[in-house]
């Protein structure tokens, strides 16, 4: 191979290095960052500080209350809810999965369906860990069964758009990548108030959730960036 190419390749190598170093670096202490507030509704939950159940307990009552008097409210949440259930969520990440694994691009197809499973698991074991009671409420919206944190229905929620998010971005032009992380963004949203809406959930329940996915998701983007880079790598002596 000619100097001057050798030369090039490795200058292109570096730059790439460098821009996995420091892409890893922020990713990983972005999700350091989400780690300490998560930790810390942990403890307050797990200590029933009182004024996070007064808050909680609060915002309950008068969701429920509003909820008594508006019976569409309640069916518009109930249908958020039933959407947006951790089970639905399989159906676009499968469906996104097996496209890609038939492009070729296996890796992605794998990072998305490790990442969801991955996301269920960490969401059974920290409320297994917890083992907070369900909010206690007249006359209740919902009777679901389980410890109520986190919610799994807003991690769910949560990693799954996130997923979709990540796996679409390459596709999207500038206008589309808005309206995507708009849209996913406003998913969160609904499936995470329609959880407390219902008296199913504490509002700091799908705080922690979407807080806990979103750093499982960096933390997995992360894991599979350095994967990709891996495979990707240039190897002058290779060539």
């Amino acid at each position: 191979m000619a100097p001057h190419v050798t030369a090039f390749l490795l200058r292109r190598r570096e730059r790439a290095r460098l821009h996995f170093g420091v892409h890893t670096l922020l990713v990983f202490a972005a999700t350091v960052v989400l780690g300490v507030p998560f930790a810390l509704l942990v403890v307050l939950v797990h200590e029933r500080h009182d004024w996070l159940q007064t808050l909680d307990q609060r915002v309950a009552d008068n969701l429920h209350d509003f909820g008594r008097h508006h019976p569409a409210f309640v069916t518009t949440m109930r249908v958020a809810s039933d959407v947006g259930a951790p089970g639905m969520w399989w159906i676009p990440v499968v469906a996104a999965a097996l496209l890609l694994w038939r492009r070729g691009a296996k890796r992605p197809a794998a990072f998305a369906i490790v990442a969801l499973g991955g996301s269920w698991l960490l969401n059974r074991l920290v409320k297994g860990a917890v083992d907070r009671t369900r909010p206690h409420l007249t006359d209740p919206f919902g009777h679901p069964g389980g410890a109520s944190f986190p919610s799994g229905h807003a991690q769910a929620v949560t990693v799954a758009c996130g997923v979709l998010l990540i796996l679409a971005w390459p596709y999207l032009r500038r206008r589309g990548r808005w309206i995507a992380a708009c849209v996913a963004g406003l998913a969160v949203v609904a499936v995470s108030f329609s959880r407390v809406a219902l008296g199913v959930h504490y509002l700091s329940d799908v705080v922690a959730a979407a807080v806990l996915g979103l750093a499982w998701l960096l933390l997995m983007t992360a894991a599979f960036t350095a994967w990709q880079h891996e495979a990707t790598g240039v190897n002058p002596d290779e060539t």
